[in-house]
């Protein structure tokens, strides 16, 4: 299941924004893409919001359920953190678990998504935001998570249902943001450096699944994503 982000938070000042801003108009080039990287920052300050549609998704075939604020952080993904890379992870326990852990703040840890065995997918996080899942802050910040209801010891949980389902999940994140469909790129919960966790475990299928992702990805494109930010 999912797992702390990890690592210190790292505030970013009015007065930072503002001076850094100033010093870098005067230094042409440089200067001009250090003020486009601090303006994409401008609406992570204290009082400033993004406009957000309530309840998208981004995978059309997917219910929304919110996560717990505190499970996740605020983001503008790919524009602040490009996104390379999807995570899989077995949540140790229902479906149903799963969702109601997440949606507690004290649990300090949510995925972007949790398929069922029948194949339902639900959206927790939007993939502009960092979910807390892999316990390594990099690593969050650079993927989208999704969780597969079971248990990592009982292969039966895997489903033909759930694998043609999250295939064509992880085939849509890859297509939006241009995610190369390899093992470098698409892991377990377990490849993570730091973590201490064993997901999705000897019984997940990696071999199957990455034919049904590059089968799903190479399909003809369906319309996936939802309404707009």
């Amino acid at each position: 299941m999912g797992q702390t982000e990890g690592g210190s938070g790292r505030g970013i000042g009015r007065r930072s924004l503002i001076v850094g801003g100033v010093a870098a108009a005067g230094l042409g080039t440089a200067g001009a893409l250090a003020w486009d990287e601090l303006s994409r920052l401008w609406w992570r300050m204290p009082g400033v919001e993004k406009p957000r549609v309530e309840g998208a998704v981004d995978y059309g075939g997917a219910r929304w359920v919110a996560a717990s604020s505190a499970n996740w952080r605020r983001a503008d993904r790919p524009d602040d953190y490009a996104i390379d890379m999807v995570i899989i992870h077995v949540t140790q326990g229902s479906f149903d678990s799963a969702v109601q852990v997440f949606q507690d703040p004290a649990h300090g840890a949510a995925s972007h998504y949790v398929v069922r065995e029948d194949g339902h997918i639900t959206q927790m996080i939007r993939e502009l935001d960092v979910a807390f899942h892999a316990g390594n802050r990099e690593y969050n910040e650079r993927s989208v998570g999704i969780e597969h209801a079971g248990f990592v010891d009982r292969p039966r949980d895997f489903t033909d249902a759930m694998y043609a389902a999250s295939a064509r999940l992880t085939a849509g994140i890859c297509r939006r943001y241009d995610i190369p469909v390899d093992r470098e790129h698409i892991i377990g919960h377990v490849e993570v450096p730091g973590t201490d966790h064993t997901d999705p475990g000897p019984h997940w299928d990696w071999e199957r699944y990455m034919r049904l992702v590059r089968r799903a990805r190479t399909a003809p494109t369906a319309p996936t994503s939802a309404t707009p930010t």
